[in-house]
């Protein structure tokens, strides 16, 4: 049963949203094939529903067996590839957000060191973990992909040379079943967004499964 006063309060609560072409996702999620994706690399946190963290990973997204990277890769695109404006929201990363020390500069750094980083890592798990809310064991999974964005002509023909490079990240948060087998995603995000073929910076697409009743844990560290 739906709370329908949780559901009233947590509507009020929303931050403003930007709208997102559905277009600039279908790009993005186009390229999400085993023959397609150009996944640098994956990392990932497994909690419990207290938030004790249980074992962490960090490894070359090719080092994944053709089946593994099948199944992470369906997980990734639930993202991008679910309602837009409805399951997924933009929302513009306030000025006072932007400051050092904050979650802004943490997925910054997150994203240009590739996850590489495995105390930037542990440090994004730890927030995570402190905040989210569950009723559940679940996991954490971070994607890192540089995608070359080909040019288009003005008849809006693709060109073969890349007009610039959209390096981004995906986090899926997603239930856990069995032996540490990550379901589909119940919340998650885009960042940097991805808007007019162009990388945002300031702006994050979120995702949430259950629109009524939403995860505003990310909207609160965030500052949104």
């Amino acid at each position: 049963m739906i709370n329908n006063d949780a559901a009233k309060n947590a509507a009020k609560k929303m931050p403003k949203t930007e709208k997102i072409n559905r277009e600039d996702m279908l790009e993005l999620t186009r390229r999400m094939t085993l023959s397609r994706n150009s996944m640098t690399r994956i990392a990932g946190s497994y909690m419990d529903a207290d938030g004790i963290i249980d074992g962490t990973f960090n490894t070359n997204f090719l080092k994944l067996t053709p089946v593994e990277k099948g199944k992470k890769l369906a997980l990734a695109k639930e993202i991008p590839f679910s309602g837009t404006n409805e399951n997924l929201k933009r929302y513009k990363i306030p000025e006072d957000s932007l400051k050092p020390g904050g979650m802004w500069q943490l997925l910054m750094a997150m994203k240009t060191c590739g996850l590489k980083d495995d105390a930037l890592m542990e440090t994004f798990y730890d927030l995570i973990a402190e905040n989210y809310q569950a009723e559940h064991d679940y996991a954490v999974l971070v994607f890192h992909d540089r995608y070359d964005i080909p040019a288009k002509a003005s008849d809006h023909e693709r060109l073969w040379e890349s007009e610039e490079v959209f390096e981004y990240m995906i986090c899926a948060i997603c239930p856990l079943k069995g032996d540490y087998e990550p379901e589909k995603p119940e919340c998650g995000f885009l960042f940097p967004a991805f808007s007019d073929r162009c990388a945002d910076l300031h702006a994050i697409d979120i995702f949430q499964a259950d629109t009524r009743r939403p995860h505003t844990e990310l909207w609160n560290l965030l500052g949104l």
